[in-house]
């Protein structure tokens, strides 16, 4: 067995192990009240067994890291798979580090998680060993992204803490209009999740299904008077073609539940070959989202956050609230040094400038910004409790959209992160 097929391997393992250590974190939490042991006594044993899991599946993360490193010939964070699992890792280290401080077993519920979803959607892209392009080459490639990812996972357990904190304190039986907006505010930041979650779901079952549609185009560019050049773009869809490319043709189609040809055409300020195939990801996300969304609504017959809320009952919202703190104060610095310090120095020696206004440099700076203004708020202002929570949830959408959006969505020096 090759280095990589068994790096391969235990990242599978761990990915088992993370499920089921939530699972148990789970069953420490809302176990208890069935248990014929005391309360505290149940949490304990569980969340002592969950740990112990989650531990497990961290060491053959870090197994998976390093085998594919040796197996690759460096450091595994140069492409969206390759980061996501590292991100991941990263997440569960944030998490073991703030649980050992902490001993919170109900954190283990919502940030193990995280680094679950993380995992799952690195899978979405290819996986297989690419060369480093002559940019990558260099020993910044480990500084600046495994110190970014690193500060970004403890935002993650912020933003996890923050969302408990919320559904620890909102009250969800009261009709006051303030009560009301943050009942909606928290069960839009749910379906946010269920949506990611959605994605991920049909993205593995009609990819399990083998599904398959190809568009073509021909692009007619003018060099000069007289002179035309023509090329080809194709372009594969891997879910059913709900909208197709602008000004496309079809090359292949495979029919899907009566769908015999795309329902509309991307308008036509979607100009790319692949921004319609985008588009038909992000109806897909949100089909999927809702009808998950629909399902667990009908099985607890309440809004998620309402039905989530007795878990939280017991839990010392002080303590969610100093972890959310804790946890962001922790990360900034690191994310300080990574994002933005070491990056302009490796864009010095890369390109000769250390900013250039590039998306994902923008969006760094933004998130950077974000995390300044919660920490200013936090520590001068005395913004606490549900005004804190908010912005640590807030802060990490942002951070998502700078690791998804920019890198796959606008086209930047950083675009090379999310291609194939």
């Amino acid at each position: 067995m090759s280095l990589l097929d068994f790096s391969s391997d235990v990242f599978i393992a761990a990915f088992f192990l993370y499920s089921g250590a939530f699972m148990l974190f789970t069953i420490a939490i809302m176990g208890r009240r069935w248990s014929g042991r005391k309360p505290e006594e149940h949490t304990a044993r569980w969340g002592r067994i969950a740990f112990i899991a989650s531990s497990l599946g961290l060491l053959c993360h870090m197994a998976y890291f390093i085998t594919r490193w040796m197996g690759a010939g460096h450091i595994p964070v140069s492409n969206m798979y390759e980061f996501m699992t590292f991100l991941s890792m990263m997440v569960m280290v944030a998490f073991t580090v703030i649980f050992a401080i902490y001993r919170k077993i109900i954190l283990g519920v919502f940030a193990v998680p995280i680094s679950i979803i993380v995992m799952a959607y690195a899978a979405v892209f290819p996986q297989e060993v690419q060369p480093l392009i002559p940019s990558l080459k260099s020993i910044y490639l480990n500084i600046h992204v495994t110190l970014a990812a690193l500060g970004e996972s403890f935002f993650a357990v912020g933003f996890a803490a923050g969302l408990m904190y919320l559904l620890r304190t909102v009250n969800f039986d009261s009709k006051e209009r303030s009560d009301r907006k943050q009942q909606r505010l928290i069960e839009f930041t749910l379906f946010s999740i269920i949506v990611i979650i959605g994605f991920l779901g049909s993205v593995f079952a009609f990819r399990g299904a083998g599904y398959e549609s190809i568009f073509v185009r021909t692009n007619v560019t003018i060099d000069s008077p007289g002179q035309e050049d023509s090329t080809i773009e194709k372009v594969s869809y891997k879910m059913p073609p709900i909208v197709a490319p602008y000004h496309s043709e079809i090359e292949s189609f495979q029919p899907f539940l009566g769908l015999q040809k795309p329902l509309f055409e991307a308008p036509s300020w979607m100009n790319g070959v692949n921004a319609g195939r985008k588009f038909n990801t992000v109806i897909w996300s949100l089909l999927s989202g809702l009808l998950l969304y629909g399902i667990l609504r009908l099985a607890v017959r309440k809004p998620l956050g309402k039905a989530i809320h007795p878990v939280l009952d017991g839990i010392d919202e002080n303590d969610l609230d100093e972890i959310t703190y804790r946890a962001i104060a922790i990360g900034f610095p690191i994310f300080t040094l990574g994002a933005l310090i070491f990056a302009m120095i490796w864009a010095q020696v890369a390109w000769g400038r250390f900013w250039g206004w590039d998306p994902k440099e923008v969006w760094a700076l933004v998130t950077w910004l974000f995390y300044s203004a919660y920490l200013h708020l936090r520590l001068a202002r005395g913004w606490q409790g549900r005004k804190s929570a908010w912005l640590a949830v807030l802060g990490f959408l942002i951070v998502m959209f700078t690791l998804v959006g920019v890198n796959l969505v606008i086209a930047g020096l950083h675009s090379y992160a999310g291609t194939d």
